[in-house]
């Protein structure tokens, strides 16, 4: 069995009422274990709350949600906080880095979060820097970085434990068209070496770079397709709609 994220009928409705807004609209979803997927939107459209939820950051009004064989619908916040740690590695569009410090200590906290000794997380911590071509910045902190070293130092720190999950919302969002071809190419190294790689975006050329590309829509996926390798094959139906 390959899959490794189930949702079913998912609703997330804010102002619940007479001016209620539905956010997530009865979404179904199934992401299996090694997937390349872009989750495409305009603002409003939902993808937000989509990654919200498939992240563990939020739960649903109603639905389902199975994570590598868990139920997490319904988790309370320490629950989904230690699901998220073990799961998930989080890349943002702001990098989100601690700017007192380093490259190697911002790729580090996590792990101190975790629990991970002293050693082990520093070993760990260099690995995943090295992976994404940082061996010589480990020592700078971020305003000594581009922008797209920064987003480089993000997602370092987002794989250095092997989370089974790459969850990356808008990571080109704030970098120049040389740094966007470089972190594309490091996300498609790790869905090559296993990662199940999920790309939240509303850009279309971003998008296409994925295997799989999921639109969403007044909160409600109407497009679910596969992106063969082959241009020439077209896009066809995922087994998933």
């Amino acid at each position: 069995m390959n899959e490794l994220i189930e949702i079913r009928e998912m609703c997330k409705i804010y102002n619940p009422g007479e001016n209620e807004v539905r956010a997530l609209d009865h979404v179904n979803l199934k992401i299996d274990k090694n997937e390349f997927v872009a989750i495409i939107g305009q603002s409003g459209s939902g993808k937000s709350t989509l990654m919200n939820m498939l992240g563990c950051l939020d739960v649903p009004t109603s639905g389902t949600y199975i994570l590598n064989g868990q139920d997490v619908s319904n988790l309370t916040d320490n629950d989904l906080s230690d699901i998220r740690n073990r799961e998930i590695g989080f890349i943002f569009q702001g990098f989100n880095l601690i700017a007192g410090l380093t490259a190697l200590e911002n790729v580090e906290l996590p792990l101190i979060y975790r629990g991970v000794g002293r050693r082990e997380r520093l070993r760990l911590s260099q690995i995943a820097l090295e992976k994404v071509g940082l061996k010589a910045r480990m020592d700078h902190k971020p305003s000594e970085m581009s922008g797209g070293q920064q987003q480089r130092v993000a997602i370092a720190r987002a794989i250095a434990q092997a989370p089974p999950v790459i969850l990356a919302d808008e990571p080109t969002g704030n970098l120049d068209s040389g740094s966007t071809k470089e972190i594309m190419e490091i996300l498609k190294e790790l869905h090559g070496e296993g990662r199940t790689v999920i790309l939240i975006t509303h850009d279309n050329e971003i998008a296409v770079r994925a295997r799989r590309i999921i639109r969403i829509m007044d909160g409600r996926i109407v497009e679910d397709i596969m992106n063969c390798a082959d241009a020439q094959a077209g896009p066809k139906e995922s087994p998933h709609r």
